[in-house]
């Protein structure tokens, strides 16, 4: 029996209809005879979903019971029994009761798949495992109910289930997902517009990869080399030159014309040295590309056309954008040019595109070559003009009836010498020099046709042509020789230049500075390592490119930093010439890291002398706020003790009513004083357990006056993870601060509420409120609006209070009051414990969804 087939809904966002549309899948199946049965889906209790359940074969599910409470869950062994030709299994990302055979929903499917019978599921974007932290970074909710992201993959289709933002919003305002109650808190929370607008281009681009991932897959079984023009890939020839900025941006232009477009830009460096593109202009091209949304890729290739188009047909690219070239009119000899030779074998599946700059024709430097070596294609092309060349002239003269005369014969010979210096070098216009004699003896100098010269002015003439090429094919290689060593030194100094801004600037982008080193030397790898002696083994402290070594030994070039730190490169041996620009990076790069460490230290002792200043408010606070009731306490004391005045019973009850405020007082500053110095120093540890908060908000609120605070806290709010003490004493500071400013008769309202996997407590006021810019400013230690008088307190309760719900994994944060006033929003863990016919957290996370707990 085969493996079954998984079809999956993918969904955008929470109600965007996905298991409304793998229920309409199901009515269509029956419709056309196929076997199908409901395995499991949950509606809701949403209309038109319970609507859609008419119909259907709905298989019974398995009853489980957990801490006391009621669960069902799909019932694996009653769908293998039952066999159906498709099973519809809602909430892939489900996590099972405690007791179930499978800790996962999609464990079961696994099993149903292998049994042979086919799947029709559900599953949100937010649920796959890849994306838990950049769901988030976009909606503050991390998902405890994940999916390999592997699992989903290997489905045999995946539709996705998508709206717009407005309309999902329109469909929640009309009560089609959640019930009326929750619309409001759903729709200014996690369904705000940014929300759902990012959640659904990540369900895009997701499907549009797994796309692409089919479309390659496909392209491979099959060995189809031709690009398809299925989705526009622009790929950017980059020489390192000015122009390569023009490009870029025209580039990103094409690419936004069309839905998907996507840029790639490569730069392919000779595998012989030194690039010679400018280092510095290839950095800021790189960050040029990456912000405009494309991605930068280094290539090692001799010959720059073959090397580019292989690149582009294996990123199944649709075009190529290349500049202008910048060479002059005269060194077209040399060939057509990258351009042309890519448009040329570019074939009809990729189009070029040439673009025009302002650097066009304006000469592009002398290849920086290492010492005097030339390319591999110059030398061939200077052994031609020193060998075949003489050979082909020779051939010419013998068959033209023109006598030019020995003279003119010889400067014919020399202007072939010459030229096989020009372009190979030394050595092949030495064999130019020597090749030509020997022609010229043989063919044109008397007697013909032998080794012989019978006229002594003709040996005299053939001795001096062959002084005369040599002499100048040792000029023009000598002259080469210069030429290269000062291109070569350009670019040692250009590399220097960039190294000595760097340090100027204070750059401590260790990676990126070994990046550079990689590019530079046309290296595979760069690490940097160190150790702390002799003998200790060494240690990666940053390393670029795939697999950087371990050791300096295991590298094909290290070059030491001091006794203790080494730069290692793997990919080729360098000459001697390169280790000196090599050790210029490697000392910059060990002046970074100290840097780096320095800036560590620099934050330790920012800690530091941050501590010692809430030292110094400290000692402050006691020397005056604490002084203040202990100033009141000894009054009434000592007024208690006096024998002068006869004090009545009301008299005596109110003095000690003011010993006692003042003894609270002291008692709470002191706490605050305690508490805000534990954490400080690092010394709080929460004790989490999972607490109602009807146990612990109430008891916070015994240090205001009676009837300056309205609770209002749901029966149904989900428990909460938290330290019942911390919490207390976070909510209580929170609350004698909205007193404290609160402005007439209106009472602090101090209120409860559940969003996805965490409840808020909001404690909302109607004072004076406080600037948007003084907002984050509340919560640092000794700090006070202005006008309070300075009996009020230290200005701990606040920072305290954040310091207490940051340890318990909460936030603390201040928003305006809609009317007036400040709103302090506590965020807390809800307890992954629900009852119903649910598991420890809900399979599709509904965002506004409260259950009961056992």
């Amino acid at each position: 029996m085969g493996r079954g087939k998984l079809r999956i809904y993918l969904g955008a966002a929470p109600g965007v209809g996905k298991t409304y549309a793998m229920l309409s899948e199901c009515h269509r199946r029956v419709e056309r005879g196929t076997d199908c049965a409901v395995a499991f889906v949950e509606h809701h209790e949403r209309p038109r979903t319970q609507a859609l359940l008419h119909g259907l074969e709905q298989l019974p599910r398995r009853e489980l019971t957990h801490r006391g409470a009621a669960f069902t869950e799909m019932d694996v062994d009653a769908v293998l029994a039952r066999r159906p030709a498709v099973a519809v299994v809602d909430e892939l990302a489900h996590t099972n009761v405690p007791g179930s055979r499978n800790a996962k929903r999609w464990q079961d499917v696994e099993e149903l798949l292998a049994a042979g019978v086919d799947v029709v599921s559900t599953v949100n974007i937010q649920h796959l495992e890849s994306l838990g932290d950049v769901v988030e970074s976009i909606t503050g909710v991390r998902q405890q109910e994940t999916v390999p992201d592997e699992f989903v993959r290997r489905a045999d289709q995946i539709e996705l289930v998508d709206m717009s933002p407005q309309a999902l919003r329109r469909r929640m305002a009309h009560g089609n997902i959640y019930r009326p109650d929750k619309v409001d808190a759903a729709l200014s929370n996690y369904f705000r517009p940014g929300n759902l607008t990012a959640l659904r281009e990540l369900a895009l681009l997701w499907t549009a990869d797994r796309v692409d991932e089919y479309l390659q897959q496909y392209r491979g079984e099959h060995n189809i080399r031709t690009t398809w023009q299925a989705r526009e890939r622009i790929v950017i020839g980059l020489t390192g030159g000015p122009e390569g900025r023009t490009l870029i941006r025209r580039a990103a232009r094409m690419a936004a014309k069309g839905s998907g477009g996507e840029i790639l830009a490569v730069y392919i460096a000779r595998s012989d040295g030194l690039t010679s593109a400018s280092p510095k202009e290839l950095a800021v091209q790189r960050t040029l590309v990456e912000d405009l949304g494309g991605s930068f890729h280094h290539v090692i290739g001799d010959d720059v056309p073959p090397a580019l188009l292989e690149f582009a047909r294996g990123v199944n690219a649709t075009q190529i954008v290349l500049g202008s070239s910048r060479r002059k009119t005269w060194q077209y000899v040399f060939g057509p040019g990258v351009g042309a030779t890519v448009a040329r074998d570019s074939g009809p599946d990729l189009d070029v595109h040439i673009v025009t700059h302002e650097e066009v024709a304006k000469g592009r430097g002398l290849p920086v070559a290492r010492g005097a070596r030339l390319a591999r294609s110059r030398i061939i092309w200077g052994w031609a003009a020193g060998v075949l060349g003489p050979a082909l002239l020779t051939l010419l003269l013998t068959h033209v009836d023109a006598d030019l005369g020995l003279a003119n014969d010889m400067l014919l010979f020399l202007s072939l010498t010459v030229t096989s210096a020009l372009l190979g070098g030394l050595a092949p216009s030495l064999a130019s020099a020597a090749f030509g004699s020997l022609l010229l003896n043989w063919f044109f100098a008397p007697p013909l046709h032998r080794f012989t010269v019978a006229d002594p002015k003709n040996i005299v003439a053939i001795t001096v042509f062959f002084g005369v090429a040599v002499s100048v094919a040792s000029v023009v290689d000598l002259a080469a020789r210069r030429t290269h060593q000062a291109a070569r030194l350009r670019a040692e100094s250009e590399v220097l230049s960039f190294l000595a801004g760097s340090v100027l600037r204070g750059e401590t982008a260790l990676p990126a500075l070994l990046e550079r080193v990689r590019e530079t030397f046309s290296m595979e790898s760069v690490a940097l390592l160190e150790r702390a002696g002799d003998v200790e083994p060494w240690t990666l402290a940053a390393g670029v490119g795939p697999r950087p070594v371990a050791r300096p030994e295991d590298g094909d070039v290290d070059m030491p930093v001091g006794d203790h730190m080494a730069l290692a490169l793997s990919g080729r041996v360098l000459p001697a010439e390169d280790r000196r620009v090599l050790g210029a990076f490697a000392a910059q790069a060990a002046v970074v890291l100290d840097r780096q460490r320095l800036v560590g230290e620099a934050e330790e002792a920012r800690k530091l002398a941050e501590a010692n200043k809430i030292r110094t408010a400290l000692l402050a606070a006691v020397s005056h706020d604490l002084r203040t009731p202990l100033a009141g306490i000894k009054a009434a004391v000592s007024s208690l003790r006096s024998d002068d005045v006869e004090w009545s019973e009301e008299d005596r009850a109110e003095l000690l009513e003011g010993i006692e405020a003042g003894a609270d007082r002291l008692d709470h500053l002191v706490g605050n004083l305690l508490d805000m110095s534990r954490l400080q120093t690092g010394t709080v540890t929460p004790l989490i357990r999972v607490t109602d908060l009807d146990e612990v908000v109430p008891m916070a609120l015994g240090g205001v006056p009676d009837g300056s605070a309205v609770l209002d806290i749901p029966e149904t709010l989900p428990m909460v993870e938290v330290d019942k003490g911390l919490l207390e004493r976070a909510v209580a500071n929170i609350v004698e601060n909205a007193v404290k400013y609160s402005t007439g008769t209106v009472p602090v309202l101090v209120s409860a509420s559940a969003l996805a996997d965490r409840v808020e407590v909001r404690v909302i006021d109607r004072g004076p409120g406080v600037p948007e810019e003084a907002r984050e400013r509340i919560f640092e230690p000794f700090q006070r609006l202005g006008d309070v008088p300075r009996g009020a307190g230290v200005g701990l309760g606040l920072a305290v209070a954040r310091g207490f719900a940051e340890a318990m994994g909460g936030t603390l944060a201040a928003e305006d009051t809609p009317g007036g006033g400040l709103t302090m929003v506590l965020t807390l863990r809800a307890a992954r414990v629900r009852t119903g016919t649910g598991p420890d957290a809900p399979a599709e996370p509904d965002p506004l969804q409260k259950a009961g707990r056992p």
